[in-house]
């Protein structure tokens, strides 16, 4: 099968019609486009790199010694502490999360702490950082602009913790995806019209719309190449089975998550910013721990880049490969076929009985058990279930790509 991809003026003319019944659905965007209030929504890669490199070029890292912080309780707010770190010429003010952090370094309940008076919460505070075994943390000090300069303790770490910088994240995705808004061919996605099936790439970036966040604790982008579907086989009534190239990446330069990127195949982006139609997810993470860095710039970023650039090719002759392996002829053959592979008789029943309703035909090759499968996992409720599902299915593609 050769690799097709087709003319964008048909984008601009209506959008595509897509199978959003096969594949896996993520809801990974869906969850973040959920929580995320208006001010943590970007509308183009060049504001959030310059909201991201704004907070960290107001920023220092250093780590000091525990025993000589002095934690002051603050007369004029009885529920504000403020810390003395050793050298510095005015306290800093810990932030929700940076507390929280400090309290589990030197292992304080940070829940208790908070519920009580300020004056008491700094005694005991005061008491975990004297008597701390850890002895050092790293710190990571921001000047607030919007409380007139007050300086904000934004992280406070282990001393070997590896900070990778949320600017650092967005200017990589940067260099393969300009602005992220169509001028190159990653940007933010479009829209599926459920009524009709037509996923329409063509969608105003919108607070409503957008996949860009960022918080004063992390960053999250996606975006697709939506201009561009791919041709990867025919569905049963002999139209093209159209994909898309998608990623999304997150980080914390604050420590409240890992640096990460999933790379996947998919066929369309809903209004809810969940994604259908998944094929070929691959995901990567790196914690922050001493050489973080390094394996950012090593393995990370070159991923990014590598995945942006590539062709299609090697996926579709794997989806290829998967349609034209046959498996089962029998009905048999086909129980034999799951059952061996840990599905039980009920699931069994249900995976080839979806495969009949969609195809029209009992399932026979890899690539029609793996759709049923998927199928399948997306009726389950249960988180866990439906991943061991979807893992299922992903083992048998390896097997053929």
């Amino acid at each position: 099968m050769d690799m097709q991809v087709l003319d964008t003026r048909r984008a601009l003319s209506g959008g595509y019609k897509v199978d959003v019944s096969r594949g896996s659905r993520v809801g990974r965007v869906s969850s973040e486009w959920f929580s995320r209030p208006d001010d943590e929504r970007f509308l183009s890669l060049g504001d959030l790199a310059r909201s991201v490199r704004g907070r960290s070029d107001r920023s220092r890292t250093r780590v000091v010694e525990t025993a000589l912080i002095h934690v002051e309780a603050n007369r004029n707010d009885p529920e504000r502490l403020a810390l003395m770190l050793p050298g510095a010429e005015a306290p800093v003010t810990p932030t929700h999360w940076s507390f929280g952090q400090l309290a589990s370094q030197v292992g304080a309940p940070s829940a208790y702490l908070r519920q009580l008076p300020a004056p008491l919460a700094a005694i005991n505070l005061q008491y975990g950082l004297t008597s701390n075994r850890a002895e050092q943390i790293k710190t990571l000090e921001t000047d607030d602009p919007v409380s007139g300069g007050r300086l904000e303790l934004r992280a406070v770490t282990g001393p070997d913790y590896g900070r990778i910088y949320d600017h650092e994240l967005v200017e990589a995705v940067q260099k393969i995806a300009g602005n992220g808004t169509g001028d190159t061919r990653w940007k933010v996605p479009g829209v599926l019209d459920w009524s009709t099936g037509v996923y329409n790439p063509n969608v105003d970036i919108s607070k409503e719309t957008t996949t860009l966040y960022a918080s004063d604790r992390d960053v999250f982008l996606f975006l697709v190449d939506d201009l561009n579907p791919i041709e990867a086989g025919r569905l049963p009534d002999g139209s093209p089975d159209l994909y898309f190239r998608g990623f999304y990446c997150w980080n914390s330069e604050v420590g409240a998550k890992t640096l990460g990127m999933a790379s996947f195949y998919l066929r369309a982006v809903c209004q809810n910013r969940n994604l259908w139609g998944v094929e070929d997810f691959e995901e990567i993470s790196i914690r922050h721990s001493k050489y973080a860095a390094n394996r950012f710039a090593h393995e990370a970023e070159p991923a990014l880049l590598n995945f942006a650039n590539s062709s299609p090719q090697p996926f579709i002759n794997g989806i290829k490969t998967a349609r034209e392996r046959i498996v089962a002829r029998s009905d048999e053959d086909r129980q034999d076929f799951l059952r061996t592979r840990g599905f039980s008789k009920a699931e069994t029943g249900r995976i080839i009985e979806t495969v009949l309703a969609e195809e029209g035909r009992p399932p026979e090759s890899i690539f029609d058990f793996v759709q049923g499968i998927t199928a399948l996992a997306r009726s389950k409720a249960h988180q866990d279930a439906r991943l061991d599902m979807e893992g299922k299915a992903k083992k048998l593609l390896d097997r053929v790509h």
